[in-house]
């Protein structure tokens, strides 16, 4: 019962994932979701960026804490191992939707493309970005990364063996292709406000800071010195870049 209870808890997280993973992509782009990150009523500026801030840094503390692996040797004797990861999929989840919900619309327009064919560009390079966050997902291993495996695993008594470290296409010129992936897809929009522009920069920024200062290390400390030799010849995010 209590393996199948576990199977269950990672495929109801599972599926909370792609919920909000779908809703990102219609939220910053503006189209078919019923809330975007331009939409809803328009409140001071102020407390309106007092606001998207927190909900942003919530976000940010929740991933910067327990992706940690301090964090994950900390849970391990007090949750089942196998749902370690299902539950920072569902937390990062859950605190999306909440950002979805209550993000406040700060609607000063920074730029407009009005010529259709250019506007067709930025939304195409949009949905190219996303598409490099899921490739990216699957290439190292997409149901380990979203804890599905691990919880399969466990219902067949099975041990899920530490990831393996892979340097395959996308790998080849970026070291963090699926980050790369988000930040395409947060700045690529024809139409910026000053929330979107917000939203862009708060997460640009901790994209590379958190990389930079915090899962690089965290990499060269479990891989060792195949990490450094990577690291060496391979950009951080942006391909075709000095190398650091």
């Amino acid at each position: 019962m209590k393996k199948s209870l576990v199977l269950l808890y990672g495929v109801i997280t599972y599926i909370i994932f792609l919920i909000s993973f779908l809703y990102a992509i219609g939220f910053v782009g503006g189209f078919i979701v019923p809330k975007t990150i331009n939409s809803g009523t328009v409140s001071a500026f102020i407390p309106s960026l007092i606001i998207n801030l927190l909900l942003l840094s919530a976000f940010a503390i929740q991933h910067a804490i327990m992706a940690r692996p301090a964090y994950k040797k900390w849970v391990s004797p007090v949750f089942c191992p196998a749902i370690e990861r299902s539950t920072f999929v569902l937390l990062a989840s859950l605190i999306l939707l909440l950002i979805f919900w209550k993000w406040q619309p700060m609607t000063t327009i920074i730029w407009n493309v009005e010529n259709n064919i250019l506007a067709s560009i930025f939304i195409g390079l949009s949905f190219f970005g996303w598409l490099i966050v899921l490739v990216s997902t699957f290439l190292i291993d997409h149901f380990e990364l979203l804890g599905l495996k691990q919880v399969f695993n466990n219902f067949k008594n099975k041990t899920t063996p530490n990831p393996q470290f892979k340097t395959n296409f996308l790998y080849k010129i970026s070291r963090h292709p699926m980050m790369l992936g988000f930040i395409i897809a947060f700045w690529s929009t024809p139409y910026m406000t000053s929330g979107h522009l917000l939203f862009a920069i708060v997460t640009t920024a901790y994209i590379f800071i958190a990389v930079k200062y915090l899962e690089e290390k965290d990499l060269r400390d479990s891989i060792g010195q195949k990490y450094e030799e990577y690291q060496k010849t391979v950009p951080m995010i942006i391909p075709f870049i000095k190398r650091k």
